[in-house]
């Protein structure tokens, strides 16, 4: 008793007397300092088994919910106690349950893991309780507010912790004590442990590829089911990455995509990755180099200036993405014979406004909408009587193979449409993408 004041003393009697644990009788009895809370506990095992790095952690705790209600009751009889002596006892004032728990459980983690537990951390050790045997106690406040628990897809159970919360903050005292009497009955078993989780945030990989291949989908080509592709650009690039940073899972993102057919030559295009929950975080830039050279072993894809990136620095990736150039190389044909001065005027025409509705292709993927859009500049290249190659500086964003045929006068002008013919690609190849990130790296 000479940790809790005189003032809390009858309050301390009362808890001890209805069973209350003696680590919540601090609680209530306002005891803030962390030392009389602390008991050894072997969540570090499940730490240690996990296999990550990490430097410091932070450490979360899931309580069962009608844990509230058992405080709840607790607190009105403390209260009532402190009338008797002309003071109050606000909720606010009541040590945490879950901040007395991390009491407990830090100094044991910190000592046996050699880290500390910090407010911010990447590294979370979380731990979720359950107590079956006092389940139905939370279960009455449905008739006082039913608004209060509805079911969710995500939920289990109605009676979450923020519903029991709102649910305590609408009953009244007088309703509460009826339905709930002081003291509460004594559990038989103690709370169990159902869940260990540990979780690193995301390392974030940024980089620009190049696709030499005609026959290599950006991401994998799976339709109603079957895949049509043995490889695609993600994998060739997140295989290596995974293995290394040892992650649950990864997103991949770049700056646009091409078809399957077409090549992305010049600096590439950039891309990121998301590495969900990586075990592995010390990575050297030696270690970076390595990987971008076992990426490279292959003839379809090459990478650039792979590096580690901010969640932040992603945003660069996609700002101003419509107002970002790209510039194209095609191989056109014609059905009607062409000359070289049949195509020279195409080299005169700048900042040519188009537009362009969703293309029949990718319907299935994209809403029906009508897109306008700019080519910048064009610059022709004369072939034979059938064919000729057109360089293009257009606005992000631009359907190049509609711009060619029309895609049945859903997109207009265009090149069949200004040359009066019908026209086509054989081949197109991205020469660039003016996207100035990530940082260009030293080779």
């Amino acid at each position: 008793m000479l940790l809790i004041e005189e003032k809390y003393k009858s309050i301390a009697k009362l808890l001890l007397s209805s069973g209350t644990c003696p680590r919540c009788v601090l609680r209530f009895c306002c005891v803030g300092s962390s030392a009389p809370y602390r008991l050894p506990y072997k969540i570090f095992h499940k730490v240690q088994s996990a296999g990550y790095e990490f430097q410091d952690f932070v450490f979360s705790v899931s309580l069962p919910p009608q844990l509230l209600v058992r405080e709840h009751s607790a607190w009105l009889q403390a209260q009532e106690e402190m009338r008797r002596q002309d003071r109050l006892l606000e909720k606010a004032d009541i040590i945490q349950l879950k901040e007395a728990y991390k009491w407990i459980i830090h100094p044991m983690i910190s000592e046996e893991l050699g880290v500390q537990a910090v407010s911010k951390s990447l590294f979370e050790v979380g731990v979720v309780f359950c107590h079956q045997d006092t389940d139905e106690d939370c279960h009455f406040l449905v008739t006082v507010c039913k608004d209060c628990f509805k079911p969710t897809k995500n939920k289990q159970s109605v009676f979450t912790r923020m519903a029991v919360v709102k649910a305590l903050d609408k009953i009244t005292d007088d309703d509460f004590v009826t339905h709930f009497p002081w003291p509460p009955s004594t559990p038989k078993t103690t709370c169990q442990v159902i869940d260990i989780q540990c979780n690193h945030a995301s390392v974030f990989v940024a980089g620009r590829y190049n696709k030499y291949s005609r026959t290599l989908p950006q991401t994998p080509w799976v339709i109603d089911g079957e895949r049509k592709m043995e490889s695609s650009v993600e994998e060739l690039i997140t295989e290596q990455l995974m293995t290394v940073f040892q992650a649950d899972s990864f997103n991949f993102s770049s700056s646009g995509r091409e078809d399957v057919d077409v090549r992305t030559l010049g600096r590439g295009r950039p891309f990121a990755i998301e590495l969900v929950n990586p075990h592995r975080v010390r990575v050297t830039e030696q270690v970076m180099k390595d990987l971008q050279q076992k990426i490279n072993g292959t003839d379809k894809i090459k990478v650039r200036d792979l590096q580690i990136v901010t969640r932040e620095a992603l945003a660069h990736m996609k700002e101003g993405e419509e107002e970002k150039t790209k510039c194209y190389s095609a191989l056109i044909w014609t059905e009607k014979t062409i000359r070289k001065e049949d195509v020279e005027f195409l080299n005169d025409i700048k900042e040519l406004k188009i537009l362009q509705k969703t293309p029949l292709r990718v319907l299935h993927r994209r809403p029906l909408a009508s897109r306008p859009r700019i080519i910048h500049t064009m610059k022709s290249e004369y072939m034979d009587e059938h064919h000729f190659r057109l360089y293009l500086k257009t606005q992000a964003g631009t359907y190049i193979k509609e711009f060619a045929h029309g895609d049945f006068g859903r997109t207009v002008p265009n090149i069949g449409s200004m040359m009066k013919t019908t026209a086509d690609i054989l081949e197109l190849d991205v020469e660039s993408v003016d996207v100035d990130w990530p940082p260009a790296l030293e080779d």
